[in-house]
């Protein structure tokens, strides 16, 4: 009987000890022809065991790597991809070059920075104009985002001024929408599809018209002194 304590370390789990037993057996196997027949059988095999390779990219080139990773890269077949190496397996990855940047204004970020370089080098007076609207209102919808509350137009002016050196003025006013009036909501109701104002105003015109019918019948039963016919059969 054998006991795991006296097998060999399974390489790659996912494809059990049955797989590794067959590249073993590809390793002890002289023939070249035999040898790479059977290793097309037992990459088939392999994908087989293991459908949702299917699914990624260049399956098959994985399942190449992992038939030379499971033979500790000793199989000596032909393979329609590059052999991969221990060396290449085990390599290190370049480092990735942190971006160090530094920007002038912390609270507005670097992206803001380079808008307002990007404006201050715009010849075009309409799109130079433009470039200002959008930062102001950029800078407008940060405060009341941050500070939960509204910021005067003269406030984000000077801090522009300050910034750039008084050479982007706004025009249009960066106007922020802080809360929900109350007077629109029919319309934006309507706007989306859903039961606005006018909907309302005609279900209360309906309620009160049928109000006012059931009164004047009832009034109409008390002037003949609340009582009813008897019926003659």
């Amino acid at each position: 009987m054998e006991y795991n304590t006296t097998r060999n370390h399974l390489v790659m789990r996912e494809y059990g000890r049955h797989i590794q037993k067959m590249i073993e057996y590809l390793l002890a196997l002289e023939d070249e022809e035999k040898r790479q027949r059977n290793a097309q059988s037992v990459i088939e095999l392999m994908g087989f065991l293991n459908p949702h390779l299917k699914n990624v990219e260049d399956f098959r080139h994985k399942l190449w790597d992992h038939l030379f990773l499971i033979s500790d890269f000793k199989l000596n077949v032909a393979s329609p991809y590059p052999i991969p190496t221990r060396e290449t397996l085990k390599a290190r990855p370049k480092p990735l070059p942190y971006p160090k940047r530094y920007p002038k204004f912390s609270h507005l970020g670097k992206n803001l920075e380079l808008i307002i370089n990007k404006a201050l080098q715009e010849e075009n007076p309409e799109k130079r104009n433009g470039f200002a609207n959008a930062v102001a209102y950029y800078m407008k919808l940060a405060y009341n985002n941050w500070h939960k509350e509204t910021v005067h137009d003269d406030a984000i002016q000077s801090e522009l001024s300050s910034i750039t050196g008084n050479q982007l003025e706004f025009t249009n006013t960066p106007y922020v929408r802080s809360f929900r009036n109350s007077d629109n909501r029919g319309e934006r109701d309507r706007d989306r599809g859903g039961y606005g104002g006018d909907y309302r105003n005609k279900r209360n015109q309906k309620f009160q018209r049928n109000n006012n019918n059931r009164n004047d019948r009832n009034n109409n039963n008390n002037d003949r002194g609340g009582k009813f016919k008897k019926k003659r059969y």
